[in-house]
């Protein structure tokens, strides 16, 4: 009895289900590795962590009223404009992951739908 065909189509399914794994396993690992490197290069320009952890203390050590009340204003600008760039960055990494996510899918139904008609419509 010959197993080729069996072998063939066992490593076909096999390879198929590696590729989903691989892809939504791995990749998405990936893709979260890839955001929160980007957060933390964001942080060391815009430095929110730190700026909070300072946030009520006088700018550059100016203990003056004046020092006070500027402290803060700055502090409140850097913190909101730092947050809008991590919000954006997060919406956008959030919508190139779902178009990653739907390429598979995709891809699988157009294959699924345009292949019988393309069989049965031959010349």
């Amino acid at each position: 009895m010959d197993f080729t065909p069996v072998y063939l189509v066992h490593h076909f399914f096999t390879r198929f289900l590696d590729f989903f794994h691989h892809w939504y396993v791995h990749g998405s690992r990936r893709f979260a590795h890839a955001f929160i490197s980007l957060l933390e290069q964001l942080d060391e320009y815009f430095a929110v962590k730190i700026t909070l952890l300072h946030f009520f203390e006088p700018l550059y050590k100016d203990y003056s009223v004046i020092g006070r009340i500027l402290g803060i204003v700055f502090r409140s600008a850097r913190i909101l404009f730092g947050s809008a760039v991590y919000a954006t960055a997060g919406v956008v990494v959030g919508a190139l992951y779902l178009l990653w996510l739907l390429i598979p899918p995709v891809i699988l139904f157009e294959v699924v739908t345009t292949f019988p008609r393309s069989v049965l419509h031959t010349p």
